[in-house]
């Protein structure tokens, strides 16, 4: 990735933003083609009005005057239909290069392996995708085709006032090259001022989501003004970014009129001596006060368009940065299956989140084909990380993972996940319908096949009694559900994909004994003739696994069912009498 600080710009990094065009070549070139006419068609008012005052009226000349007036008439009509589809096509290129690039990054972002999620903040990468991107669109409405336009503007006003009167021209640019160098200034401080817009951008992209998902826990422990006032710190660093770039710009644009201003009191002093000595017309005289404007404007705007184009390099740094990522589960197995019969064997499988942290250590076992069996154990024990590795969500360093006698990492990715259903204790549930919550948007399901398996899990009744039933809908995090509902609605979801392996993660840790009661027989018909793998901290939910493993510290430490390890003496019986004590 190349590392633009410091640097006015990067040709790399434009080259490369540049490559998303290629699709849409016709209309690029378009635009370019429009910019250059407009930047040849600038210089043509001058010289018309140079000519008209000097032939038609200096001279009068009623018929050329009225000929003339209708040319300038007929030129700014030209210019204004070509500025018009100039913008037109230089927005429509940027918007949809910047559909494109979002494509590309929510569907990098959502291959993700999980443990990336686990250390970056998701405000940052809603920033990303939202923001960052927006701005890479101003590259092509007011970047790189708008500049070179610009630069073409100026060299071919220069051209066409030395072309009349140089000792005229030399007195209107006498002032550049202290503009020049007052430039180069602004646009090293800008870029540094923009980089540090976005970074503060980012962090309070990333304060504001993670406190508002977690605004109950800021409640409940009366935590709202120690945490204002770390947001008013966040808030300060963000003005304070954006304050930086006003500075530079309230320095810059009074800099640029005011040379702007000498320039053109030089010109009218000289210039009118010149008129009076006859050795210059009033003609050019007026014609070079409006070349100074076109030299002027076109230098300040040039710093408007850096501004965009450094903007929108920062903000491209960054995507390409999330895109250039390599975190993803490795996806080069080509087994599939239309179904398993699931059969899951571990073997000496080790794992950590970070190494040498192990969270599993030679973990072994075997799970037969419409076996239930389930795993206990202490918070950390890894129960959990278990099934994350069965769904591929993180990969094990050690070992080796089966599934119907096939290495797990041989089987196409979305094949073995699309075979393995996972019921979680913290049920997330999309801002849509309770129907597209279910389906997630799977086309092939139809409605009637939802209140079947809605039916079958006990969970249709309730769904009804919703307003508007199927069609409710359940609000960001679905707060207006119980904890049982969601999980209800979850249980349906596994239940319509049918998949060989279910795993239950502490699907009833958190719920009401009524609620606990639908989603025994909710599991009873899910498990029943499916291979299922049962987390949970109560053990009366487990009592009739076939197997039960007991963890401790990433270790199968007991393996066996329920009477059998109550006569073991051992962790299983431990765990069952104090959770037996502690619900008496």
């Amino acid at each position: 990735m190349s590392d633009i600080s410091g640097k006015v710009y990067d040709v790399g990094l434009l080259r490369r933003i540049l490559k998303y065009v290629g699709p849409y070549k016709a209309p690029f070139y378009n635009t370019a083609l429009l910019t250059m006419l407009l930047a040849l068609l600038g210089p043509a008012r001058p010289v018309l009005v140079q000519y008209t005052l000097d032939n038609s009226i200096i001279k009068p000349d009623a018929e050329l005057l009225l000929q003339l007036t209708l040319l300038m008439i007929g030129l700014l009509i030209v210019e204004t239909i070509i500025q018009f589809y100039q913008t037109y096509l230089a927005n429509w290129i940027g918007q949809t290069v910047i559909k494109d690039m979002r494509m590309e990054i929510y569907q990098k972002i959502s291959n993700f392996k999980l443990k990336y999620y686990d250390k970056n903040a998701i405000g940052t990468l809603v920033t990303r995708v939202v923001s960052d991107i927006e701005t890479i669109a101003d590259v092509f409405s007011n970047g790189v085709l708008i500049i070179i336009g610009d630069i073409l503007k100026l060299v071919v006003v220069l051209i066409a006032m030395f072309w009349t009167d140089w000792k005229l021209s030399l007195i209107s640019i006498s002032t550049l090259p202290l503009l020049l160098v007052a430039t180069k200034m602004f646009n090293k401080h800008i870029k540094v001022a923009f980089q540090s817009v976005r970074t503060q951008v980012a962090k309070l992209n990333a304060f504001v989501q993670e406190h508002i998902t977690g605004m109950n826990i800021v409640q409940i422990f009366n935590r709202e003004e120690q945490e204002y006032a770390q947001f008013k710190e966040i808030n300060k660093e963000h003005r304070k970014a954006h304050i930086s770039t006003v500075w530079a710009n309230a320095i810059f644009f009074p800099v640029v009129e005011l040379l702007s201003a000498i320039s053109l009191a030089l010109l009218v002093w000289l210039g009118t001596k010149g008129v009076l000595a006859d050795t210059v017309t009033f003609g050019n005289l007026v014609a070079f006060i409006l070349y100074i404007h076109m030299l002027f404007r076109p230098i300040r705007q040039l710093a408007d368009r850096f501004n965009t184009l450094q903007m929108g390099m920062v903000s491209s740094e960054r995507v390409f940065k999330i895109l250039d990522t390599d975190s993803h589960i490795e996806d080069n197995g080509s087994h599939r299956v239309s179904s398993i019969e699931g059969l899951v064997e571990f073997k000496n499988v080790c794992f950590a989140y970070n190494e040498p942290e192990w969270v599993l250590q030679d973990v072994s076992f075997e799970v037969k084909k419409g076996e239930m069996v389930a795993f206990i154990g202490a918070t950390g024990a890894g129960k959990t990380s278990v099934v994350n590795l069965l769904s591929r969500l993180y990969e094990y360093q050690k070992g080796e993972i089966l599934v119907d006698g096939v290495d797990i990492r041989e089987y196409d990715l979305n094949n073995i996940r699309s075979q393995v259903g996972v019921v979680l204790q913290e049920v997330f549930l999309f801002s849509d319908t309770i129907l597209n919550n279910i389906t997630l948007n799977n086309p092939d399901i139809t409605l009637e096949q939802v209140r079947v398996a809605a039916k079958s899990v006990g969970a249709d009744e309730f769904i009804m009694r919703l307003p508007n039933g199927y069609d409710f809908n359940a609000g960001e995090r679905a707060g207006v559900l119980s904890v049982g509902q969601r999980q209800l609605l979850a249980f349906i979801r596994a239940y319509l994909y049918n998949p060989g392996i279910l795993i239950l993660d502490e699907a009833t840790s958190s719920i009401d004994t009524e609620s606990e009661e639908l989603i025994q027989k909710a599991t009873e018909t899910l498990t029943q003739n499916r291979t299922s793998i049962v987390i949970a901290h109560r053990l009366a939910t487990i009592q009739r696994a076939d197997r039960i493993f007991v963890m401790e510290k990433g270790r199968i430490v007991e393996t066996g069912n329920h009477e059998n390890l109550l006569s073991q003496n051992g962790h299983y019986k431990k765990l069952f009498e104090l959770q037996f004590k502690e619900e008496k």
